[in-house]
């Protein structure tokens, strides 16, 4: 059982860091993983004190994952309220954004180039670049590719602030709030900007703002219409702005043609290829217990098709499965789990299916095709 504690906390552990810096899903991908620990530690305790423990644990995740899947997480609790009160963007900034660099991200060199030519080398030299430089990038892609460790990465190369926004708790359903709330993030970037600051303003899902739609109320047009205001606004302000948007989205093609125009540099974060998910495994794997026999190149070339974050899943399910065999053979309290053999493996991706289907992937390319810049 200690083992099992020892993953739960280390999955909870992972889930506050995240939640903390505003990666929501992946923050409530790693309370799940604690809930499925606690729930079998509740099953095998007799002690009653320590049962009612796990319980109150696992039942503080569960509420932490139905206010993540809300899109409620506290820097945008009262929205509405703190929209009307100057400052209110205060609470998207990320001190620290999560403490990731280029070496952390596995494949995208194409990616990681664009950035660095759009972003980091500007803000070295702002001398060399008499005609100005892009401030908005939009990157797209299917879900689980590393768009937002890539926000975080340059982030954390200029020190700039870093406002993780989520585009959706942005609408608000009081009139004229969500234009409000644009406008404040706006300023708050201008603001740290004029103490000599850097700012990138990460966007994600922001198809949930700028999106066409058939039947929208005025309320959504006038917030698209003041994101294309702010954006214009950050041109205008001279060549030397340094306030940056970055945007993500996993369905460009629900935007419209304004706002896309409004991305100089739009950055396609595709499927990783045969070298890229052989690393994947290789990294993920490396603080896992395997045999001898483990072939990664094998399990690089029958994943085509699966996302980064399906890989670590797969590692992660794999490691799960050892474990869990290790308490149902005994009590767990002694010895170590069996090492991970190359079947393990196979049985999990047998199971595992890749997360994005070949119609989403099939529009995406089709969009890419004809918007794509990088």
């Amino acid at each position: 059982m200690k083992e099992l504690e020892r993953l739960a906390a280390e999955h909870a552990r992972a889930a506050v860091r995240l939640d903390r810096v505003g990666m929501k899903r992946e923050a409530a991908q790693r309370y799940k993983e604690a809930i499925k620990l606690l729930s079998r530690l509740i099953e095998l305790t007799d002690d009653s004190m320590m049962k009612q423990i796990y319980l109150e644990k696992k039942q503080q995740y569960e509420r932490r994952i139905k206010d993540l899947t809300e899109s409620v997480y506290e820097g945008f609790r009262g929205l509405s309220k703190q929209a009307k009160e100057p400052g209110f963007a205060e609470d998207l900034i990320v001190e620290n954004p999560p403490p990731i660099t280029w070496e952390d991200i596995i494949g995208l060199d194409h990616a990681k180039k664009a950035i660095r030519e759009s972003i980091i080398y500007p803000m070295r030299r702002p001398d060399l670049f008499p005609l100005g430089w892009p401030r908005g990038i939009l990157l797209f892609g299917p879900p689980g590719c590393g768009k937002t460790m890539l926000a975080a990465a340059v982030a954390n190369e200029i020190d700039a602030v870093f406002m993780h926004v989520d585009a959706s708790v942005i609408m608000s359903k009081w009139l004229g709030e969500s234009e409000k709330n644009i406008s404040n993030i706006f300023k708050s970037a201008r603001e740290y900007e004029s103490r000599g600051k850097a700012v990138i303003i990460f966007m994600d899902e922001i198809d949930s703002l700028t999106a066409v739609r058939l039947n929208e109320v005025g309320g959504e047009a006038r917030a698209r219409n003041q994101l294309i205001k702010e954006m214009d606004g950050l041109l205008d302000k001279g060549k030397n702005a340094r306030i940056y948007v970055l945007a993500a989205t996993n369905k460009p093609w629900l935007l419209d043609e304004p706002f896309i125009r409004r991305f100089q540099k739009r950055i396609f974060i595709g499927l990783p290829d045969y070298e890229a998910r052989l690393k994947m495994f290789e990294h993920y794997a490396r603080k896992l217990d395997l045999d001898g026999n483990v072939e990664f190149g094998e399990l690089a070339r029958i994943t085509n098709g699966y996302s980064g974050a399906d890989i670590y899943n797969i590692c992660m399910e794999v490691q799960m499965k050892v474990v869990s065999e290790f308490f149902e053979e005994g009590s767990g309290d002694e010895g170590r789990p069996r090492k991970i053999r190359m079947e393990d493996f196979m049985e999990v991706i047998r199971r595992r299916k890749p997360s994005v289907d070949l119609e989403s992937m099939e529009k995406m390319l089709k969009w890419a095709s004809k918007y794509a810049t990088s």
